[in-house]
């Protein structure tokens, strides 16, 4: 870690120069987010032993963007007492170690103190960050780094090259040896690039990653680049099974977009068929890994025979019924076997399936039947409205309301309800019109971004899986 201050040498040298008096402003400080870079080294792309040390400091690296570089920055978020600051970390693509460069004209404590940055980069990076002469010293003394934790002895198997790449392919590991600090080296571009993350405890049993790597040979040596990874725990399902969590995804930065995140989730779940899992989860999904995940699960429940049946009698019910007057009620519940059927041959957990089974339902509704698409729509607000706030017919003394949130206005809303106990009569919440017109609203909108996911996977299942839906239309 470099820190250099300028523009004071010059003052010093010059004792003419008087400095002005005056009383100056309190510090606004500066947010992390405008003063910090962060760049992922790939100008050793190639695996070459030998470097110009000056490109390591140049800013033609990969620029990577942290989701919030804010947060880890105290409650504002803002560095205080550097005028000018500017913090620029680059990251080792070959050996994951980091180097930070901090440069500032002056520093002064402006009413908020002077932060240390030191602990705050410490506390990201860890033990990853080393001095520029170890850092450009890594590049050759640790270029084998990944084919270490990709071929020691803790190596379980290896899942088959992608068939967009033939380099390109999946390495399953136990999180062991070379491969635990492997992991330890990728935690800060975890916590840098997946919101919400924490690192995964390495010491508790059952963790295991699977790594998509680049595979070139040069010199009849094997060359492996890391262009994602998945941390994966196997834990007991009694009474005698194993179920699979999926805790982190990601695909670097560089590599994004290529389809390895897809890859990643398909490898896997080849694993738990072919291992007999009970089922696969997903800890804390992103929106963009559940939009993926659900395409995904889509086409395979395709491939069930008894899949087609169930939703044309669901489709020709909702054809059938007007829900418009709100008369009477369809709920768009799957057959208990064909949720049990696809636990057992594809490991799709119940949540996923009962999320995929309405995306189904959708594509094989009729786009011009304006009827069924609506009653459809009023099955989702059912649901939605059941699982907030009790049930289709009442309320259970539960209450929808506005709560103030600077993070997402449009989903600033909480559920609450009086505890039990008491008189029946102490347990009912009177509600205002303008409450019940409020509430209306809000269920509304949750309804409407369900709809705009399910809709946006249903187009994705709809390009991706075209043969299948077309021998799906013909049963």
């Amino acid at each position: 870690m470099a820190l250099k201050q300028k523009g004071t040498d010059a003052a010093a040298a010059d004792p003419k120069k008087r400095r002005r008096v005056g009383f100056s402003g309190i510090d606004a400080g500066v947010e992390a987010n405008e003063c910090m870079k962060v760049f992922l080294d790939y100008s050793t792309v190639d695996f070459i032993t030998a470097r110009n040390p000056d490109e390591a400091g140049s800013e033609d690296c990969t620029s990577i963007q942290p989701f919030d570089l804010n947060h880890f920055f105290g409650e504002d978020g803002k560095i205080y007492g550097y005028k000018n600051l500017k913090i620029n970390v680059w990251i080792s693509a070959i050996s994951f170690h980091g180097y930070a460069d901090i440069s500032f004209e002056e520093t002064s404590d402006g009413g908020k103190g002077i932060t240390d940055l030191k602990p705050i980069l410490q506390s990201i990076f860890g033990e990853n960050l080393v001095e520029k002469e170890e850092f450009l010293h890594t590049f050759s003394k640790e270029c084998e780094y990944i084919r270490d934790a990709v071929t020691n002895d803790h190596a379980i198997k290896h899942d088959g090259t992608t068939e967009s790449d033939p380099e390109v392919e999946i390495v399953r590991v136990e999180l062991q040896g070379a491969a635990a600090f492997l992991y330890s080296r990728l935690v800060p571009l975890v916590l840098l690039l997946v919101e919400g993350s924490t690192p995964i405890d390495i010491g508790e049993h059952g963790w295991e990653m699977l790594l998509v790597v680049k595979k070139t040979t040069q010199e009849s040596v094997s060359k492996f680049q890391l262009l994602g990874f998945a941390a994966v725990h196997n834990f007991y399902h009694y009474p005698d099974s194993t179920r699979m969590r999926i805790s982190q995804i990601l695909v670097l930065p560089p590599h994004q977009g290529e389809g390895h995140g897809l890859h990643l989730l398909e490898a896997i779940n080849s694993i738990a068929q072919s291992e007999n899992i009970y089922d696969v989860t997903i800890e804390d999904p992103s929106d963009y890994l559940q939009y993926v995940r659900s395409s995904i699960d889509c086409l395979r429940l395709l491939t069930l025979d008894p899949i087609k049946p169930a939703l044309n009698a669901i489709v020709s019910s909702l054809k059938e019924t007007n829900l418009s007057k709100r008369t009477c009620s369809l709920k768009m519940v799957p057959p208990a076997d064909l949720t049990e059927t696809a636990r057992q041959k594809l490991k799709i957990n119940k949540k996923q399936f009962l999320r995929c089974w309405e995306i189904l339902i959708y594509l094989s509704l009729d786009s011009e039947d304006r009827k069924s698409l609506d009653n459809f729509r009023a099955c989702i607000y059912d649901r939605i409205k059941g699982e907030i706030l009790g049930g289709a017919t009442g309320t259970n003394g539960k209450r929808l309301v506005q709560m103030p949130n600077s993070l997402n206005e449009a989903e600033s809303f909480a559920v609450y309800w009086t505890q039990d106990g008491g008189d029946a009569d102490d347990q009912t919440v009177e509600q205002q019109p303008e409450d019940l017109k409020t509430q209306e609203q809000q269920l509304n909108e949750l309804v409407d971004n369900q709809m705009e996911e399910i809709v946006g996977v249903a187009k994705n299942v709809t390009s991706r899986g075209k043969d299948k839906l077309a021998e799906l239309a013909g049963q």
